[in-house]
């Protein structure tokens, strides 16, 4: 119990000292790209984590070589 009320008080301590991140002031030399729309992100964030692990498990299931148990 006072390992979990010195750590709960650590964190809340650190989070309430930190500065902020500011990061609405730009910066010397900083050039953001163009913004993604909503399909982008879908696709950027959603539909490729999940083919690249469908890839993989087929891959996996495909190339295994140990015998099978009947």
């Amino acid at each position: 119990m006072r390992a979990g009320a010195v750590a709960a008080g650590t964190t809340l301590m650190m989070l309430l000292m930190s500065s902020p991140a500011l990061a609405l002031t730009r910066d010397d030399g900083d050039d953001p790209g163009p913004g993604l729309n909503v399909l982008e992100t879908l696709g950027l964030y959603v539909a490729t984590p999940i083919v690249l692990f469908l890839v993989i498990a087929g891959l996996v299931m495909v190339l295994d070589k140990s015998k099978k148990q009947a």
